[in-house]
């Protein structure tokens, strides 16, 4: 997956890929297709849910969409703040304590 492109190019490119229509994709997520074309704009963001779904519509690899779905949502949190990769840094660092701690 192309970590330079959004999640909802991704989307994009491989629903054209299958040939699936907007509505075709947007009828198996049970959403509207306006709804979906923002996503694919990147103008709206998708549920976990809903990547999860997607990835199984357009045959791509969960845990990959997933990534570059969640750290797509990181990214834009902190991309304007001034301390954003310091404070990436310590979550990281946060997160294997946390998960050593409950292992």
């Amino acid at each position: 997956m192309n970590i330079n492109k959004s999640t909802g190019e991704i989307l994009r490119e491989n629903r054209e890929k299958k040939g699936l229509l907007l509505r075709q994709v947007a009828a198996k997520l049970d959403i509207d297709t306006a709804i979906l074309s923002k996503i694919e704009r990147s103008e709206r963001k998708a549920t976990k849910e809903q990547i999860i779904k997607l990835a199984g519509i357009l045959d791509l690899k969960e845990e990959d969409l997933l990534v570059h779905y969640l750290s797509e949502k990181i990214v834009y949190e902190i991309k304007d703040e001034k301390l954003g990769q310091k404070a990436l840094k310590v979550a990281e660092q946060k997160i294997k304590y946390i998960n050593k701690k409950n292992a």
